[in-house]
């Protein structure tokens, strides 16, 4: 009787768990990506370091009904990581320090490289390619999600394949 109890509970928790996570903006993992009630984190990865540096990229994904903000970022593999984004200073792209990166409602903002990213600084160690490391997201109403970046190649362009990719005729400052 008591072990058909512990079953019939044990059951009913399990089932019930997504709801409940959902009901209290609690973020649930699913494969390559982290859910939220409403916002929603694809595809985390980041290149192979070769430096000091380095920088994660994701595609946020707002299913709300208002903005929300990407407000900062938390890594316990680098000493600093900030968010970051390419500006053309005289044919130079420079990298910039920014404080937050809007969401619009119903649509996805994908951090890529030559655009905004996630920039890691005193990485406690390389980045390894096809290994993994957990970064915390942070926006301004969602609060905080943590995801598993993945590694790729140092050219990786990110998609669903390895391309290599250099900057070409572009000169990056940081």
């Amino acid at each position: 009787m008591f072990v058909r109890h512990l079953i019939a509970t044990t059951v009913t928790a399990f089932l019930i768990t997504p709801a409940i996570a959902q009901d209290h903006k609690m973020p649930m993992h699913h494969a390559d990506k982290m859910v939220h009630k409403t916002i929603v984190i694809e595809q985390p990865w980041a290149r192979a370091s070769i430096g000091k540096n380095g920088a994660a990229y994701v595609t946020v994904i707002n299913h709300g009904n208002s903005v929300d903000k990407l407000v900062g970022a938390e890594a316990t593999i680098a000493k600093r990581v900030e968010l970051h984004t390419h500006k053309n200073d005289g044919g130079i792209m420079r990298m910039r320090h920014i404080k937050s990166i809007p969401v619009p409602v119903g649509s996805s903002v994908s951090l890529k490289p030559g655009g905004h990213h996630i920039m890691m600084m005193g990485l406690t160690q390389k980045l390894k390619m096809g290994a993994e490391f957990p970064l915390t997201l942070v926006f301004e109403k969602a609060g905080k999600m943590t995801v598993n970046v993945k590694i790729k190649s140092a050219g990786a362009l990110g998609g669903s394949s390895d391309h290599q990719q250099g900057h070409g005729k572009h000169k990056i400052k940081h």
